[in-house]
This record gives C-alpha cells, sequence and structure tokens, in this order.
C-alpha cells in the first residue's frame, strides 16, 4: 500500500517533492539501499525536499520511511506502475494495462473488510428484491453483476438510467437491497437514489470509495478505494474491482443459499448446454 499512497499524495505535494515520488514509485528498492544524501543525487532534490515529503506522507524522518516501505515491498506486489506512453510500443502496452490492472486488485484485495463483505452476503441472501445502480461505467459494472445474481435465481434488476433507478428507489421497502456502484461515491442521482431507497426502508450496499459521501450513507459500504488516472491511456482499473467484488458477493450468496441453488443453476446449465453445438473446442 506504501506505492500507492505515495501514488495518491502526488498531486498534493510542491513539484520538486513530486519529482522525488516519481523516483521513489520508479525505484522503490533502489531506494532503500541509498543514504538521504544519495536519494537527493539520484532524484535530483535537495535533503530538505526529502524531509518534507517524509513529513507530508505522516513519517517523523526519513528513516521511518524507508522501513515503511521496505516493509510495504516485503509484503505485497507494488500496485503503482509507470503510465503508458503515447509511444509505447506492443510488450510495453501490454505490461503496463497488466501489471497496472494487477496491482489494483491487489491493493483492494488487501484493503476489503471481510466482516463487511460478509454482512453484505447475509443482506443480500435474505432480500426481497435486489436492484443494482451504476452510472456511465459504473452502471456497466452494475448489469454485470446483477447478471450474476440473475442466474442464482435471485429477483434482481439493474438500472443506469437516473430517471429510472430514482424512481425505482422511491418504490422500494423494508426487505429489499440496493447494490450502488460508485467509482467516486460522488455522482448526485447516485446518493439522492440512495437517500430515497433508505427513507423506504431498505438497505444499501455500496461499492465505492470509502471516504465518499455515498460510503457515509450506505448501510455497508465495500471499500474500492481506486484513484482513476486523469492520463487518457491509463486503463480504468476501478471497473475490474468492482466486477471482482461482484464476484465475491455472488458466490458468497451462493454457499450461503447452498442445497436450494444447486438443483436450480444445475437446470441452468442444462439448457445453456442445449444452445451450444456439438463439437470439438
Amino acid at each position: 500500500m506504501m506505492l500507492s499512497q505515495v501514488e495518491e499524495m502526488r498531486e498534493q505535494l510542491r513539484p520538486s517533492e513530486r519529482k522525488l515520488a516519481d523516483y521513489v514509485i520508479e525505484a522503490p528498492r533502489e531506494v532503500l539501499d541509498l543514504s538521504m544524501t544519495e536519494v537527493a543525487a539520484r532524484a535530483g532534490v535537495s535533503q530538505p525536499t526529502i524531509a518534507r515529503f517524509c513529513h507530508a506522507l505522516g513519517f517523523s524522518g526519513f528513516r521511518e520511511f524507508k522501513i515503511r516501505l521496505a516493509q510495504g515491498i516485503a509484503t505485497e506486489v507494488p500496485a503503482v506502475y509507470r503510465d503508458v506512453r503515447p509511444d509505447e510500443g506492443t510488450p510495453g502496452l501490454i505490461a503496463k494495462v497488466f501489471d497496472r490492472t494487477i496491482g489494483t486488485l491487489i491493493q483492494v484485495r488487501n484493503s476489503l473488510s471481510p466482516h463487511s463483505v460478509e454482512a453484505a452476503v447475509d443482506l443480500l441472501a435474505n432480500a426481497a428484491r435486489i436492484e443494482f445502480y451504476g452510472a456511465g461505467g459504473s452502471g456497466i459494472a452494475a448489469q454485470d453483476i446483477q447478471h450474476k445474481f440473475f442466474r442464482l435465481g435471485m429477483p434482481s434488476v439493474a438500472y443506469s438510467d437516473p430517471h429510472t433507478y430514482s424512481m425505482s428507489a422511491a418504490l422500494l421497502g423494508p426487505g429489499d437491497v440496493i447494490v450502488t456502484v460508485s467509482n467516486t461515491g460522488r455522482t448526485r442521482d447516485i446518493i439522492e437514489a440512495t437517500h430515497s431507497a433508505l427513507n423506504r426502508g431498505a438497505k444499501v450496499i455500496a461499492i465505492t470509495h470509502g471516504s465518499s459521501p455515498l460510503a457515509k450513507l450506505a448501510s455497508i459500504c465495500l471499500f474500492s478505494n481506486v484513484v482513476e488516472e486523469s492520463d487518457v491511456f491509463s486503463p480504468m482499473t476501478s471497473r475490474m474491482s468492482h466486477l471482482a467484488i461482484g464476484d465475491i458477493l455472488a458466490v458468497g450468496v451462493a454457499l450461503k443459499r447452498g442445497p436450494e441453488l444447486v438443483e436450480r443453476m444445475g437446470k441452468a446449465k442444462e439448457v445453456i448446454g442445449r444452445l451450444r453445438i456439438d463439437g470439438e473446442s
């Protein structure tokens, strides 16, 4: 998580500190082997800049920063990678897109609360009706997650149109659950629909950033703290984390409902099998 913390803080730093942040992200293992003087020379910054950088990240000094950086490198795959360049070759393009996506998934996995997931699965497994809301790209993720619950035979629907999910939320009641998908958690229509559903007695599970207004409103929040890059060539990794969380919820509900779903899922698989053309793959 250390490198992702540096990346998230980057835009709040002074230009010289951003230069140092870029060096840390580019060569974190190298930083561990260097003194403050050597890091200053390699990064092209002053030693006071390094001290300010460490304090901005919440550390007492360069020594504590190096300890935490070493711990982060030892326990996780770095979640921050260099951006795809306009002149990027195909090998670099493949590597950087995969690396950023894999890193994001590991970051979200490490921060996802098992307690919150368990509570969300309990709500969904016992829901009278489940509705999935999302706008834009998050709307596509909401539809994908709903499809998983449709295959489980759960009474569910997905809406990506603000007028539709706002109206639908006002018609829900106790026993109903909505799952809102929003990377920023600041989409006005989603927040208003959440207010409406809660006022009607429904429960709300939010897949969103933990510091967002939506997270503060939801009955249960599943944190997906993904900071999307502004660079046009960077992949939108948030949707991959949303889909993975959706898989976790669907599998969790299937396990929770147990034998009651086995026969139903078997019949669905049998129907799909009849739609395929026989032959070797």
